[in-house]
């Protein structure tokens, strides 16, 4: 269950502008055009969902505060196949870019909050500010490399091996999130991840 929107966090939309500052080529116009258009504030209670599978979403997030699971739900496991936390943007890919229906779930595990932006809004800034659609480029780039050495992690049979892939690329992640949702992304028992750890 989500909240019903409201006023944008100023907190989150001072993050959000914080790092946006950080990338060279964004000017101060593009971000003083940006920064309005994230208009939907979501609060989620840890267990609330932003997103169930079957549900259409047309919003790109950026988390303020909080951690987020990504799952597919299947009838044997929930497959968590991604994370995201305090300065991180998060959306059904496919329900925000096609306007599908989910697959996935996206879940708070802690209080949680985010605000949003339309894809309307998005793909007008895009349109009217270069150097936006640049930087939508370059973090969609980077995104794919992260599901390649995903991808990566997940072929490698021996446990270990995906652990310190893992570790190494991400070892923020196990001071952030519960270590069952962890063995479940590195497809493992969460007693194979307590020997190994």
């Amino acid at each position: 269950m989500t909240s019903a929107p409201s006023a944008p966090d100023p907190s989150a939309q001072a993050m959000l502008a914080a790092l946006l500052r950080q990338v060279p080529f964004l000017t101060v116009a593009d971000i003083a055009a940006f920064l309005p258009l994230w208009r939907k504030h979501t609060s989620l209670k840890r267990g609330d969902f932003l997103i169930q599978a079957g549900q259409a979403e047309h919003h790109l997030y950026f988390v303020g505060e909080g951690t987020l699971r990504i799952y597919y739900p299947s009838r044997a496991e929930e497959i968590c196949v991604g994370f995201a936390y305090a300065n991180t943007l998060v959306c059904s890919f496919p329900a925000f870019v096609a306007g599908q229906p989910s697959e996935y779930c996206i879940q708070a595990l802690r209080r949680s909050e985010l605000i949003g932006i339309s894809r309307t809004d998005f793909s007008a800034i895009m349109e009217a500010y270069p150097n936006f659609a640049r930087f939508w480029r370059l973090e969609l780039e980077r995104a794919v490399m992260g599901r390649i050495e995903r991808e990566i992690d997940l072929l490698l049979p021996e446990p270990e091996r995906r652990l310190a892939r893992l570790l190494a690329r991400s070892p923020h992640l196990f001071q952030l999130i519960p270590k069952k949702y962890i063995a479940s992304y590195l497809r493992m028992t969460p007693e194979t991840l307590s020997r190994l750890r």
